[in-house]
């Protein structure tokens, strides 16, 4: 019974509530474009995020922000389990980054103005060459402080295991000598996993990771699954 009535407050209420929120900073992000890096823009974005979590009685919790130094760039890479991901990274993160994001989302109404106007960067994941093309726009952008998050799975996962990682994230520590920070989510899977229309209650956890210099590694293969697993580790925490 309380499942249901969740579900229809989910639908009647914070729904309609969360689609408003997110024209409102939809719009807020696009006028502010010259400031797009600004930190009132920054502390916007966050309250729509926390909001979004917050509409649906989620306890999130962080760990490891102590791993981040104010003023470097970073390579953040994390797993991916849900929808969910991005409202609590963005939500907790606090640091201003950038998003390289798959084309698709570019469709979204709002959304893919918005993200635009917010610096993010579009991938077009079957084009090797707009690929690569999104990862030097996203380089440009990685200094003073500004970072970049990656999903270097691709995707969501569809049964809450930590998928294979692509290269694209390392390439851009690699080219620009920056630290990657590993992020490692727990709980998301089980609020929203991949196909689901209704957000279940559930803890949900983002541990940040010590900085991993790649530069330690001789083999690129090496460097990434050792990324890999300081993101397993961190889901264990």
């Amino acid at each position: 019974m309380l499942q249901v009535l969740f579900a229809l407050y989910q639908y009647l209420i914070a729904w309609p509530i969360a689609v408003l929120l997110t024209i409102f900073t939809a719009v807020f992000t696009i006028v502010c474009y010259p400031w797009r890096n600004a930190e009132f823009v920054h502390r916007e974005q966050q309250f729509w995020s926390r909001s979004m979590c917050r509409l649906m009685f989620l306890p999130v919790s962080v760990s490891g922000l102590e791993n981040i130094k104010p003023g470097q760039s970073y390579v953040f890479v994390s797993n991916h389990q849900s929808m969910y991901d991005v409202w609590v990274i963005y939500g907790w993160l606090p640091v201003i980054f950038k998003w390289l994001m798959k084309a698709e989302l570019r469709r979204v109404p709002f959304v893919g103005i918005a993200c635009k106007a917010a610096g993010h960067i579009f991938v077009e994941r079957k084009n090797a060459r707009a690929s690569m093309e999104s990862i030097q726009l996203i380089e440009k952008q990685l200094v003073n402080g500004v970072c970049t998050v990656i999903f270097p799975e691709g995707t969501r996962t569809k049964d809450g295991s930590l998928g294979r990682f692509k290269r694209g994230a390392f390439q851009i520590a690699l080219d620009l000598s920056l630290p990657v920070i590993p992020i490692s989510l727990s709980g998301c899977y089980d609020v929203m996993p991949k196909g689901a229309w209704v957000v279940r209650r559930h803890p949900v956890h983002m541990h940040v990771g010590a900085p991993i210099d790649l530069s330690q590694y001789a083999d690129p293969n090496e460097a990434i699954e050792a990324v890999r697993q300081a993101v397993e580790a961190g889901i264990q925490k």
